[in-house]
């Protein structure tokens, strides 16, 4: 237990360096006003289950008495349930001059909020979800939306984001891979620390999640084991995490409901001291997944009791028990005072507590007057909106049927909208998002923000059309009996418009988010029986998939009764609709990119396109995981021709090369191009994947136009963990190609890295320098801006 594993009745924990202001506050405290400081309450908690075992962990407590001695966290005030913004601050701002006044110790709570789609609370613009990050391809883009969402946050007297998600993909059928961003780490790191970067400019903490190895559960059920290889760990896992609180400076982590190799991330000391703090430095606040403190007890089964699961998280690294303090108060309290926990490890954490509040400037704010007109839909929230969600969608496959509206402005004369997403504003939202997160227990409640549907959108696109919309089924369920209307109305037009996919939810309602787990890869309910039956009109159809995970849709790939045209559409928020009707129509040329694998079948998983030789087909499997389209497949309304590939002849290993490639818009549409920069290891020490994305980098082209993009590659971005556990360099030959996808070389090169041996330090550069020479720069950064400047 605590005490006798970790040594921590012998070796006191070392406190935190921190200000006299907070050393002095820190030294008048009762234990009491300790603890207060180092919880939560969830003031509106009850009712509805927004995290997992809310209904059973709900607290008796009552707010008046879980605030006499001071409070460290109001949990979720303002996404709980639907409140009107500016009543609920001038509740908050009275709440926190109370504290400051009633309390003995005058100290203002931290609020904190979902943030992952935007402000998880009515009427705040919702973003596309993290895979549509993914998709897009631009962390500038995604930081100027983190600017956006934090600004909106502070404005309404929120300090604390929970958010953004850092666990790389592992496995589709892992119900929270639309809260994801991609399954490469590299993607995930400089997408994930702009919106670090973004969130932290408006003057609101960021917190990472899911500190660490959360999303690699078996069989991508949500809280399952985790059996995990240091390598992977390292090297896949971890990147993104060490990339934010590096080069993000982000300041607060929470911690994976996740145990890897029976070890509790929240019991342990290995991941949040030993890993996060003394390796690397971090010197911020860690938080509790919600109710994770009392799972040590409940559902991992390492502490006896709350008190024990309370210490055991302390010694671990948790400094605060969210969403309240089930565990960090009375059981603690008992524990200590009958000395057998140490009150030094409360010490150390509530001073990480109080340095955070000063750092926020908390302890001189006084909360004289709310605001009285709040705008959080604002035309610079739709405006990045919109183009993260034009730039987030995928075309996979086109036989020339998309645009639907040609250049000289010819339309269809008619179309026929099908499927249960195509007139569906909740099927554009992620799990997270406030609507499909706490409006669906309050029906009727009005969104609060414009969002118009699929349908709405393509009739404003196509005004000329006559457009005729059947629901066909419903994304759940066995219910064909809109079947027959569906395919005469696709009888009846010139081409069919078919939008299917998924409706995000939480703990079995729904088909994807957290707690939404599946067994099967194939589309919900009897979607693809909609889709076949259409097709089988003879009715061109293209097929629009809004979902929050990759399907196995092999079927409409390719074949005879392949749809004429199918998009990948990543929970694309409130601006999805036009988004989807302007590549529909032509309006917007797709620029989207898969940031994970199309998968081949569910009993394909796990696959990554990481994966070694023998993690691909070979003569000694009857099994085939190759995925029915690569990481990094978009096809575009133009062409681009990528040539000329040229690095240096070698590097030293530490040192860093230059690798520049030309790319042409060889089509008559001006559009962008999603340059991939890829790597194979040829040799070394320990198995290595048979492609790396190295880089990336959009570049927007005139028709007919090239650039040329040049890359500055620090040797760290080919690392990986040795046969003694470190990061090294090694010396050998390197291949480098650029292409459309991990899977296609369009140009290739090569490279030898040079010995000796270099072992990787957090002072190794992780990032890489891009540089576009031609007529455009990359679309929405600086000339010179690189992947983050």
């Amino acid at each position: 237990m605590p005490s006798r594993e970790s040594g921590s009745s012998v070796t006191p924990p070392r406190l935190p360096d921190v200000s006299d202001r907070v050393r002095r506050l820190h030294a008048g405290m009762t234990l009491e006003e300790k603890l207060a400081q180092i919880v939560g309450y969830w003031v509106d908690q009850g009712g509805e289950v927004v995290a997992p075992l809310a209904d059973e962990m709900a607290t008796s407590t009552g707010y008046a008495d879980a605030t006499v001695h001071g409070l460290g966290h109001l949990t979720r005030v303002y996404g709980t349930r639907p409140v009107d913004p500016v009543e609920r601050a001038g509740w908050l701002w009275s709440e926190q001059r109370r504290l400051k006044e009633e309390t003995r110790l005058g100290i203002p709570a931290i609020v904190h909020e979902e943030c992952l789609t935007g402000l998880a609370a009515w009427k705040a613009a919702t973003f596309p979800t993290p895979l549509a990050w993914g998709a897009a391809f631009d962390p500038e883009l995604v930081e100027e939306m983190g600017r956006l969402i934090g600004g909106s946050m502070r404005e309404l007297g929120i300090h604390q984001g929970l958010a953004p998600v850092l666990d790389v993909v592992r496995d589709p059928r892992w119900g929270r891979v639309d809260e994801c961003i991609s399954e490469d780490p590299y993607v995930v790191g400089t997408i994930g620390t702009g919106y670090v970067r973004g969130l932290q400019s408006a003057g609101v903490h960021a917190t990472l999640k899911h500190f660490v190895g959360y999303s690699a559960s078996q069989a991508g059920r949500n809280h399952a084991p985790v059996h995990l290889g240091r390598r992977e760990l390292n090297d896949v896992l971890l990147p993104p995490f060490e990339m934010a609180v590096f080069d993000g400076g982000v300041r607060s982590v929470m911690n994976s409901y996740a145990e890897i190799d029976g070890a509790p991330v929240a019991g342990t000391t290995e991941y949040l001291t030993d890993l996060l703090r003394e390796q690397w430095g971090f010197d911020g606040v860690v938080v509790s997944d919600y109710f994770s403190v009392a799972f040590l007890q409940l559902m991992h089964g390492v502490a006896a009791d709350g008190g024990e699961a309370a210490e055991l998280a302390l010694v671990s690294g948790i400094d605060v028990e969210l969403p309240t303090g089930d565990a960090f108060l009375k059981p603690l309290a008992d524990r200590i005072r009958a000395g057998d926990a140490d009150e030094a490890l409360v010490d150390r954490a509530v001073l990480r507590v109080l340095a955070q509040k000063e750092d926020l400037g908390l302890l001189d704010e006084t909360f004289d007057a709310a605001p009285t007109e709040i705008d959080l839909d604002s035309p610079a929230h739709r405006a990045v909106a919109l183009r993260l969600a034009e730039e987030s969608i995928v075309l996979l496959t086109n036989d020339g049927t998309l645009p639907l509206a040609s250049p000289a402005g010819r339309a269809p004369a008619s179309v026929a909208l099908i499927g249960p997403n195509a007139d569906s504003a909740e099927a554009l939202m992620g799990c997270y998002s406030f609507v499909n997160h706490v409006l669906a227990h309050h029906p009727g409640m009005p969104i609060g923000f414009e969002i118009p549907t699929v349908l709405e959108a393509l009739r404003t696109g196509l005004p000329g059309t006559d457009i005729v919309s059947e629901r066909g089924v419903d994304v759940e369920g066995d219910d064909r009996s809109g079947i027959e209307a569906a395919v005469a109305a696709a009888r009846g037009a010139e081409v069919a418009v078919v939008v299917v996919g998924d409706r995000a939810g939480l703990f079995g309602r729904g088909t994807v988010g957290e707690g939404n787990d599946v067994e099967s890869l194939e589309l919900p309910g009897v979607q693809r029986e909609l889709v076949e039956a259409v097709i089988a009109t003879g009715t061109p159809v293209v097929l629009v998939i809004c979902s929050g995970r990759p399907y196995a849709i092999d079927w409409a790939i390719s074949g005879p009764d392949a749809p004429a045209a199918v998009l990948q559409v990543f929970f694309p928020g409130e601006e999805g609709g036009a988004a989807i009707a302007g590549v529909l129509t032509g309006t917007v040329v797709p620029s989207g990119h898969l940031p994970v694998s199309l998968p081949r079948s569910a009993g394909a998983q796990p696959y990554s396109y990481l994966h070694p030789i023998l993690g691909g087909p070979s003569e000694v499997t009857s099994a085939d995981s190759t995925p029915v389209l690569p990481f990094g497949h978009g096809l575009s309304y133009t062409s681009f021709e990528r040539s000329d590939l040229a690095v240096d002849e070698s590097v030293v290993a530490g040192g860093g090369f230059s690798a520049s490639v030309r790319v042409r818009n060889t089509g008559e549409r001006d559009a962008t191009d999603l340059v991939q920069l890829y790597a194979h290891d040829v040799q070394a020490s320990v198995t290595r994947p048979v492609a790396q994305l190295v880089a990336y980098q959009r570049v927007h082209l005139p028709a007919g136009a090239e650039a040329v993009v040049r890359f500055e590659v620090p040797t760290s971005r080919l690392a990986f963990t040795g046969l003694h556990y470190d990061r090294i360099v090694e010396p050998g030959e390197v291949q480098l190609w650029v292409g459309p996808s991990a899977a296609e070389r369009d140009t290739v090169a090569s490279i030898q890295v040079l010995g000796p041996v270099h072992v990787v330090t957090l002072s190794d550069d992780r990032f890489v320098r891009v540089t576009v020479e031609g007529p455009l720069v990359p679309e929405g950064s600086p000339l010179t801006a690189g992947i983050l400047g």
